[in-house]
């Protein structure tokens, strides 16, 4: 009987022993979840009334880190409600102010994040909104987050930057491939010479619409909606065609050819009138661009020209030369403007003309 009253009593000294710690902590994590639902809710409810304000970007930086400190105070309280021995008391109250430290650090990184997207969307043509600035950015905030960590913790970072100093040129070769990318992309941003949203051909024979540049490559996306990713490092060393600078409109020559009967006056001024139609009602044109109509040659069966008109970006042309072949070859039909075939003369050995097929009596 008395070691069974012993035994229930250690129970419940066990469960009081527990009891409110774990009381500590459940009552914080719900004030954490009342205070983010109403005072954050209610901080985020007027901040989006402006958009793309700082304020904005300091309350969404904080989102669920407010339920993480209260939580951290509940546990702060708690691990003081029990009777722990001095180092492992010392111990976990150091693991918090990691914790802690780190939540900051979190914080410090989408704030960081957020205005450098902020910036690059406000200066658009001289900060090119890519990831590679917001890789960087936060990857230098968590670093610093890091050492401010240790040095809080009590480990010296001064040995560390010393073996870092150190070991940098054995880190550089390991790692030469990485940071060449890294290095390369930001030369062809700072440069200005490739931007998100130009087409550029690569002398490799790659192209596309340049979708983003990372620390590591650019991802281009081609006509078949298909994603390229080519090496920062490749891009650099490699000869680029962008049809985006200076301007993305370009001049479309677009070869034609009529016979040696037709009328080249009349053929030069239909040809202009259904090339300025198409500028004007098809999308891709430039309606106030006069189109031009140069004679070229004497072809074998035709007089060759050139058309020249204008797009308003690279991938507006395909739609313009369709439109223009196909009411070109509608018009020429209508005011009896002849394409020739292709005509050609074989002469046999003994010098006489094989005859064509009009020629030939029938059998």
């Amino acid at each position: 009987m008395y070691a069974g009253w012993s035994e229930m009593a250690k129970l419940w000294y066990q469960i009081k022993y527990l009891a409110l710690p774990l009381l500590f902590i459940l009552v914080a994590f719900a004030i954490g979840l009342a205070v983010n639902r109403m005072v954050f809710g209610r901080l985020k409810h007027i901040v989006s009334q402006s958009p793309g304000s700082l304020s904005e970007l300091f309350i969404k930086s904080l989102h669920g880190i407010p339920v993480f400190w209260v939580t951290m105070i509940g546990i702060y309280a708690a691990i003081n409600t029990v009777p722990l021995g001095p180092n492992l008391l010392g111990l976990m109250e150091k693991a918090l102010l990691v914790l802690v430290l780190f939540s900051l650090t979190m914080v410090c990184a989408r704030t960081v994040v957020g205005l450098v997207a902020i910036n690059a969307q406000k200066a658009a043509g001289v900060f090119p909104s890519t990831s590679i600035f917001i890789n960087v950015a936060e990857f230098v905030t968590y670093a610093i987050g890091l050492l401010i960590i240790l040095q809080s913790i009590g480990i010296s970072v001064t040995p560390i930057l010393t073996a870092l100093g150190v070991g940098g040129v054995a880190v550089a070769l390991a790692l030469q491939d990485t940071l060449s990318n890294l290095f390369s992309g930001l030369h062809i941003l700072l440069s200005k010479k490739l931007r998100p949203g130009d087409y550029i051909r690569i002398s490799s024979g790659e192209e596309g619409v340049v979708e983003d540049i990372t620390w590591r490559d650019t991802t281009l996306r081609n006509l078949g909606n298909h994603v390229i990713v080519v090496p920062n490092s490749k891009i650099a060393s490699a000869i680029i065609a962008n049809y985006a600078l200076p301007d993305k409109e370009i001049g479309l020559i677009i070869p034609a050819g009529v016979s040696y009967d037709s009328d080249l006056d009349h053929v030069e001024t239909v040809t202009r009138e259904v090339a300025a139609q198409v500028m004007r009602e098809v999308d891709g044109g430039i309606p106030e661009y006069e189109p031009v109509v140069r004679f070229s040659g004497f072809g074998d069966s035709n007089i060759n020209f050139n058309i020249i008109i204008r797009a308003r970006e690279y991938t507006d042309q395909f739609i313009l030369r369709h439109e223009l072949v196909r009411r070109l070859h509608m018009r020429y039909r209508d005011e009896g403007i002849v394409i020739s075939y292709p005509v050609r003369n074989i002469y046999l050995a003994d010098g006489e003309k094989e005859p064509t097929d009009m020629e030939k009596e029938p059998i």
